[in-house]
């Protein structure tokens, strides 16, 4: 086990190193770094943690993070208000924006239905995006959760809830491989996948 020099070096190690992908050894040079800061600049950093997790909002009709009660993209009328692209979280609404090829609204679920980690679609923005389509205008759902067997199930989910609305499905193209997650994928493959989106009940032939 390591022995620090400094309890407060310790102590900030160890909150650092509870973030993803952060362990103790870049916990440590992160520390050190900052140490190395003019003070000013680390109280920046710090006054901006705090700012974030204190006043940042969710949008009240997408669940986008943002500034405001009402995210921008929700805000900007020459977007179409018929379409509505549903992902797992708010990365998900980046990767896809950073595209350029989609000009619908969101709605971010806050992520998936995993038995494995007790996600229920009650920990779920999901009555939202009922409420939303029964509140009519949208048209078109399209899906764009991960690959995987919790995101299938999701969808599937979903799908059921909301068939009785009259309401098109799609699903974007599987160009992106299984298990991928969207805010790994690059920007021309997904740009295509959101173009090249497929009806969704295509894809549940056999079941």
């Amino acid at each position: 086990m390591i022995t620090y020099p400094s309890k407060l070096l310790e102590n900030a190690i160890n909150e650092l190193s509870r973030l993803p992908g952060i362990g103790r050894k870049t916990a440590l040079r992160l520390c050190l770094h900052m140490l190395s800061q003019p003070e000013p600049a680390i109280t920046r950093l710090g006054q901006a943690i705090i700012d974030l997790r204190q006043n940042i909002h969710y949008c009240s009709i997408c669940q986008n993070i943002s500034d405001e009660e009402v995210c921008g993209i929700c805000g900007d009328s020459a977007r179409d208000a018929s379409l509505v692209c549903v992902v797992e979280s708010a990365r998900d609404v980046m990767a896809i924006e950073n595209t350029g090829q989609y000009r619908g609204m969101y709605h971010v679920l806050g992520g998936k239905i995993s038995p494995f980690e007790g996600k229920s679609p009650a920990d779920l923005n999901i009555e939202s995006l009922v409420d939303r389509v029964a509140a009519g205008g949208i048209l078109e759902i399209v899906f764009a959760l991960p690959a995987n067997m919790e995101g299938d199930t999701t969808v599937f989910y979903i799908y059921k809830r909301l068939k009785p609305s009259g309401v098109r499905f799609s699903t974007i193209a599987r160009g992106i491989a299984v298990g991928d997650e969207l805010e790994y994928t690059d920007e021309i493959t997904l740009g295509r996948s959101i173009i090249n989106r497929q009806p969704y009940e295509a894809s549940l032939n056999g079941i």
